[in-house]
């Protein structure tokens, strides 16, 4: 068993997707339009599993810790690129919030809970 996809709700699609797309490097997979032409979803390549940022017209539901339901994406990476994904989330419109041993925990522009982390790798 495999994970196929996760969703993120996003006010603004390409916005948002663009943001995932250039911070963690993903390639885009597929892009949908509502009828009208308007944007519906951007799919994102997560390396045998996609990311789906989807239009949403619904209020944030913000995390703080760990809250009920998805709360976090984390993205690995290599301990000698973490300072720069940082310094990319950031430059790109991410906050980063807290930095641990193993992980970095941010916000995307839209507020959802984003990490990097080497885990287990040693620093």
């Amino acid at each position: 068993m495999h994970l196929h996809h996760l969703a993120l709700g996003a006010r603004d699609v390409a916005s948002l997707a663009e943001f995932y797309r250039r911070a963690f490097e993903l390639r885009e997979h597929a892009r949908h339009h509502h009828s009208d032409g308007s944007l519906r979803s951007v799919w994102l390549d997560l390396e045998g599993s996609l990311l789906m940022i989807e239009a949403s017209d619904a209020e944030p539901r913000p995390v703080d810790g760990i809250g009920m339901g998805l709360f976090l994406v984390a993205f690995r990476v290599a301990v000698e690129e973490r300072e720069r994904v940082e310094a990319r989330l950031v430059e790109l419109g991410g906050v980063l919030e807290t930095q641990g041993h193993f992980t970095s925990y941010a916000r995307d522009p839209e507020g959802n809970r984003v990490a990097i982390s080497h885990y287990p790798s040693e620093p």
